[in-house]
């Protein structure tokens, strides 16, 4: 029989919840690493640093698709995350400026969510879909996944952010 693998008492509930459910504990990976979660529902893809929120969107029905990439610990250009309670959709941006419109506009600031690499090792690619509701930007650090995506229609954005080099 698999156990959780946690000594935090709050994780370990969470692990626990996960195995009931009948699926297994996706390991804690290195420091850095950024799990990519989809949500079947919504489409949105989302991105987190944390196990615990990993891990409680897994509980909720998020198919978890494992590291998206490697953040750096800090840098000089921080990667912001915000969402949109209308929509039920998250935005990601280094650019200062587009979270100030987004929060004008209603969106609510949920701060840094992880750094860029300023040596710019990984890209990763930021696509739009025209035709979504929820879930409308994609980021990748596979530029077949841009490729395909665009090709089904998404508008290429170019790149958003840096991943490290491992």
């Amino acid at each position: 029989m698999l156990e959780a693998a946690s000594s935090d008492p709050a994780l370990k509930a969470i692990e626990d919840m996960i195995f009931i459910n009948g699926g297994a504990v996706p390991p804690e990976e290195a420091p850095g690493s950024m799990y990519r979660l989809y949500n079947p529902n919504s489409g949105e893809h989302f991105y987190t640093a944390e196990v615990v929120e990993r891990n409680a969107l897994i509980i909720a029905g998020w198919r978890y698709e494992g590291v998206g990439w490697t953040a750096p610990e800090k840098s000089n250009t921080p990667v912001y995350r915000l969402y949109n309670k209308n929509a039920g959709d998250h935005h990601y941006t280094t650019d200062a400026h587009e979270r100030e419109v987004l929060i004008s506009v209603g969106w609510t600031d949920e701060k840094i969510g992880w750094y860029s690499d300023d040596s710019k090792g990984v890209p990763l690619y930021r696509q739009y879909n025209p035709n979504a509701k929820a879930g409308s930007h994609n980021y990748t650090t596979d530029k077949h996944e841009n490729d395909t995506l665009v090709s089904f229609g998404w508008i290429e954005e170019g790149i958003g952010w840096y991943g490290i080099n491992e």
